[in-house]
């Protein structure tokens, strides 16, 4: 059974981080279509949170079809968004990494920075370029500029 870690210094919603963490056991695997989540009594146990918070997590999840109330028996599991698994090989390649990047001396925030930085690189949408040109690095660099600057033209 999943167990919610609630972060209060993160800026984020409380609910939010319960539905980004059930997303996240989602698509890891840890959590399949049948399995029962937490009661909300449960994790106001756990987490000391209002336990109408735990409910609007839980409906959040319903309205995206990745859970189901079941009335005297809880909320289950009804979605996935898996595709990887906890112990596939990309995963232990990162967990690899991860280690060395902790024996290098980073740390949590050091990592999680750099790992973002690097995943937002790798997926983010590039306009398409009219055939037969090419990109130039100034035009690059210009774009990735005005992007830490914040100009979104």
């Amino acid at each position: 059974m999943i167990e919610y870690r609630i972060d209060r210094r993160s800026g984020v919603a409380t609910y939010l981080q319960i539905v980004q963490q059930t997303k996240q056991a989602l698509r890891l695997g840890l959590l399949e279509p049948g399995d029962k989540l937490p009661t909300a009594r449960e994790v106001v146990a756990a987490t000391a949170i209002n336990p109408n918070t735990v409910l609007k997590a839980y409906r959040e999840l319903e309205r995206e079809g990745l859970a189901e109330g079941r009335r005297g028996l809880g909320t289950f599991v009804r979605g996935t968004l898996g595709r990887g698994s906890a112990d596939s090989a990309l995963r232990a390649e990162l967990a690899a990494w991860a280690d060395r990047a902790r024996a290098g001396g980073l740390d949590k925030d050091d990592v999680t920075a750099l790992f973002t930085s690097v995943v937002e690189e790798r997926f983010e949408e590039r306009p398409k370029r009219a055939k037969g040109t090419k990109s130039t690095k100034s035009t690059d660099d210009i774009t990735r500029t005005e992007r830490i600057k914040g100009d979104h033209a």
